[in-house]
């Protein structure tokens, strides 16, 4: 299992970025959340089998139609193991 915290950049926020990875999230079977920084930027902790999180990071790349990601920063973290499904959270 490996684990990555995500900041996505750009036209992120009111595009429905945070539902629509929670949906393509769910479809691949990682665990995590993802949630709005006041800055603007969207964050998320994805963890599951490799090509899993990678699955979800190339999506996040791209995001939903009305998305503009303009950067993707990715670090590697540990693994949460209490973390249970992917869900968003409140805001940062």
């Amino acid at each position: 299992m490996i684990a990555r915290r995500v900041r996505v950049h750009g036209r992120v926020q009111g595009v429905g970025f945070r539902d629509a990875m929670v949906d393509a999230a769910q479809l691949t079977g990682v665990r995590g959340w993802v949630r709005n920084r006041r800055d603007g930027r969207v964050e998320a902790w994805v963890q599951g089998d490799d090509a899993a999180v990678e699955r979800v990071l190339d999506w996040a790349r791209r995001g939903p139609g009305p998305a503009r990601v303009d950067r993707l920063d990715v670090d590697e973290v540990e693994a949460d193991t209490t973390l249970a499904g992917f869900r968003r959270v409140p805001n940062a």
